[in-house]
């Protein structure tokens, strides 16, 4: 089953990589006798690509699985916990993210993989202890300049990679890594290219000219397309040599490094030096419509992209990578920092607007609280991208002074929040950039009631309600009859959260009218789903034709995250009303669409209710083992299905019935059994049995 990712250059395939055999047999040596482990080393040794491929080697070794986080283009260490709850497909139930992440890993045999920690060391420091201290079987391997220096880490420094020494034959030669690696991507730039006796010297040179740093090496041998060995190297050398005499700062292999970035860059026309730089403003990559908007201007235009973007692919500056058939490009974390280090001041002036315009259609373009026929393809163009949505968000709240434009995005994001799970990051965003726009305003009152919104699905009663106060108050004094409709639905789920069932339904009733009255279709839809599921345990009869409503507008949309949402909202009122065969066949196919995007929270729900039918009918040992297998699942998100209203009084009579018909024993045994299915297999158990 998928589930969410980050976007960016951390779904970048890592390359094969050339030797290391001694530092990976190092890394399984002390993950065998550790929990922390740090490689460090200067940028472009290769820190990532060797974490990765020990990882993937050693994924036999840990049988809940090996999950990898790259950091590289999280800029906010306030973020952390969330980035890393995301990657790993948690929802943000819970108050607290961190413990959330603690509660899932707590009883996994895991190796987790924190790529890129240098520039968030101390966010990552207390990530890390907590983890460890809330895991205690879990394994962790970090990549960073700097070690953490969290107690019982230890820390392996990753070496270049060997070069040859001055004199030798060529079969000498072609052994050390160093020139391996340069071999293997000469060979990409230039197909037949081989080390031989005639070449072999003036190899030899480059790889130690290079000191055996990866980074540098394969920069080099992208230089072979347009020229040829001898001339290659006898640019380098000129290079180095002023490289040498000059007096830039750092140890001499970090100078190699930055010579060898230096070096590329000349090698640039200036229109690909322009173009460089503008990228590196991407955090996570982007596609060419992208960096037409963004990039395109001046010396640049953009009938010129295509053929630039080419040139700097081809002098291995940029990586490309495709997803979903689109073309997309993004850099590596140290030719990323080196290009932002030469956008000059005039273009990161003129970037900076239009990089927040980009991002602020894209956000509106892909709204996921849209009945339309490509929500799926809504919310993975928004995971891609969201690394970038968080610089444009950072950008409008901080360099350009813009904090409404970053409150709207946050605000018009909540669907994507919710269905990711990123609940915590969500409100992050809504807090700041509600602090920084106090003025009364329409996007004010939309952030107010999302803030509070966000608030009641992780639990927060208590923040949700100022919010949701002062946005009912400016509304009415804004005449914003559409925000105040959101206001008095939110305050609906609210009375719910509370226990007042029938203040919450006649608020969502009240909210229903109001919706209607302004012509807001899509609101209206949410308006059906939130009324039928949440009144579906006090009153099944009276919204049932809500739930058929909403699944009606949903198909007549194509619109497949909210009909999955529909199928859901309409088999909770079929099962409070007794029709369970109808009620079990819209959970199963419910379930089955929300495994297939990794949408934990709604397959949660869907698992529990198949686990009270299979009750109702009498099965009270598959009940148990359904109850069982999606505990981890509410535990993974800080949540529980005797606190969430929906599920309070289904799930209170399913356990109590199961226990009663197979003692405290027997149902104990049964739920352990469920519990350790893991998420694949409770899933295909749930369809299979249901189906039987």
């Amino acid at each position: 089953m998928s589930r969410p990712r980050p976007g960016g250059p951390s779904t970048l395939e890592a390359p094969a990589i050339v030797g290391r055999r001694h530092e990976m047999a190092a890394i399984r040596r002390a993950l065998s006798s550790t929990r922390l482990l740090t490689l460090t080393g200067t940028g472009g040794v290769g820190k990532s690509r060797l974490a990765r491929w020990t990882a993937e080697a050693l994924r036999g070794t840990f049988p809940d699985g090996v999950e990898t986080v790259d950091l590289g283009c999280l800029e906010d260490g306030g973020l952390l916990e969330s980035a890393v709850a995301a990657a790993l497909g948690l929802r943000e139930a819970g108050p607290s993210t961190l413990d959330t992440l603690a509660d899932y890993l707590a009883g996994h045999r895991t190796l987790l993989v924190l790529d890129n920690c240098e520039h968030l060391l101390d966010p990552c420091a207390r990530l890390v202890h907590g983890l460890l201290r809330g895991a205690p079987r879990l394994r962790i391997l970090v990549t960073s300049r700097q070690a953490l220096t969290v107690t019982g880490e230890r820390v392996l420094w990753v070496p270049p990679l060997p070069v040859p020494p001055r004199e030798g034959p060529a079969r000498d030669v072609a052994r050390h890594d160093a020139v391996r690696l340069f071999e293997q991507r000469a060979a990409r730039a230039r197909p037949g290219f081989a080390v031989d006796a005639a070449n072999a010297p003036a190899v030899a040179r480059l790889s130690r000219r290079l000191e055996g740093i990866p980074l540098a090496i394969e920069l080099a041998a992208a230089r072979l397309r347009t020229v040829p060995l001898d001339q290659l190297v006898s640019e380098l050398d000129r290079h180095v040599e002023v490289l040498e005499e000059s007096t830039l700062p750092g140890p001499p292999r970090r100078r190699s490094l930055r010579g060898t970035l230096d070096w590329s860059y000349e090698l640039c026309s200036p229109a690909e030096q322009r173009l460089w730089s503008r990228l590196s403003m991407f955090a996570g990559g982007a596609e060419l419509e992208a960096v037409e908007a963004v990039c395109g201007g001046g010396e640049i235009g953009r009938e010129d992209v295509v053929d630039l973007l080419a040139g700097l692919v081809d002098k291995s500056v940029l990586v490309p990578e495709t997803r979903e058939a689109v073309p997309r490009y993004g850099m590596m974390e140290s030719v990323r920092a080196y290009g932002l280090e030469r956008l000059t001041r005039d273009d990161a002036e003129a970037l900076r607007p239009r990089y927040l315009d980009h991002h602020r259609r894209l956000v509106e373009a892909n709204r996921l609280d849209r009945l339309a026929p490509d929500q799926r393809e809504r919310y993975r163009r928004l995971q891609a991208d969201l690394a970038n949505v968080r610089v444009a968000i950072e950008l409008s709240l901080g360099l350009l002074g813009q904090p409404r434009a970053g409150l709207e995005m946050a605000a018009r994001l909540w669907g994507y929040w919710l269905l990711a799970g990123s609940l915590t990051e969500g409100r992050h965003w809504l807090g700041r950039a509600l602090s920084l726009s106090p003025e009364p305003s329409l996007s004010r009152v939309e952030g107010l009631w999302v803030s509070a919104l966000l608030a009641l699905h992780q639990g927060d009663l208590a923040a949700a309600e100022p919010p949701l106060g002062e946005c009912a108050s400016l509304a009415r004094r804004l005449g914003d009859d559409a925000g105040l409709a959101c206001a008095v639905q939110t305050a609906g789920l609210a009375a719910f959260a509370a226990g007042d069932a029938a203040r919450g339904l006649a608020l969502l009733e009240e909210a229903h009218a109001r919706h209607e009255a302004c012509g807001e279709r899509d609101a209206l839809a949410l308006n059906l789903f939130y009324t039928a599921a949440y009144g579906a345990a006090a009153h099944p009869e009276r919204v049932a034709e809500q739930g058929e409503r909403f699944l009606a507008l949903a198909e007549a949309h194509h619109a497949e995250v909210s009909r999955a949402y529909a199928l859901f909202a309409v088999g909770l009122a079929a099962w409070n009303r007794g029709d369970w065969r109808r009620a079990e066949a819209l959970m199963r196919e419910s379930a089955a669409f929300r495994g297939a995007i990794g949408d934990r929270w709604g397959l949660a729900q869907c698992l529990e209710v198949l686990a009270w039918i299979a009750g109702a009918r009498g099965d009270h040992g598959r009940a148990a083992r359904g109850l069982g297998a999606v505990e981890p699942l509410w535990r993974a998100m800080g949540a529980s299905p005797d606190r969430l209203w929906p599920h309070v009084q289904g799930h209170e009579r399913c356990v109590a019935a199961a226990r009663e018909a197979l003692g405290e024993r027997g149902y104990a045994a049964a739920f352990r059994a469920g519990a350790g299915l893991g998420l694949e297999r409770a899933l295909a158990s749930a369809m299979e049995e249901a189906a039987a």
